[in-house]
Formats: C-alpha cells, structure tokens, sequence
C-alpha cells in the first residue's frame, strides 16, 4: 500500500497516510478531509545503507537519449 503526504487545509498539519484503493486520508488532527496531497521522494535501502535512487541497469531511468545517456554507470 502507498503511502502519501499530505497537508491539512483546516489546521496546516503536515502528515503522511497510508490509503487503500476504497479509503480516503483524514487529518489526525482534526478528521477534515480537504487536504492537499503533497510529492514526496522515495529511497530505497541497499546493504551499505546509502540511498540508491536509481537502481538496475542502466536505460532503466527513461531518459529518451536511450541506454547509456544517463551516466549512472
């Protein structure tokens, strides 16, 4: 399951919410449903513990250029 950020419009409170398919996010702290979604960023974990932003092999990051025009490797 997703999970989302948001920031309530009643009381400006910054959270993040998991949401189902069915379900709809409501402010913890006051339970108004006029919130704004916010982006977020995710990161994956590797063994080092460093963020890997990118992972697999190279043409997997969708630069139209095609493989190799990224510079990832």
């Amino acid at each position: 399951m997703p999970i989302f950020e948001y920031i309530c419009k009643s009381c400006e409170h910054h959270f993040e919410a998991i949401v189902t398919r069915s379900g709809e996010a409501e402010c913890p702290s006051c339970n108004s449903k006029r919130l704004e979604k916010q982006l977020s960023v995710f990161a994956a974990a590797t063994k080092g513990g460093a963020p890997d932003l990118m992972p697999g092999a190279c043409g997997t990051c969708g630069d139209p250029r095609g493989p190799g025009s990224c510079q990832m490797n």
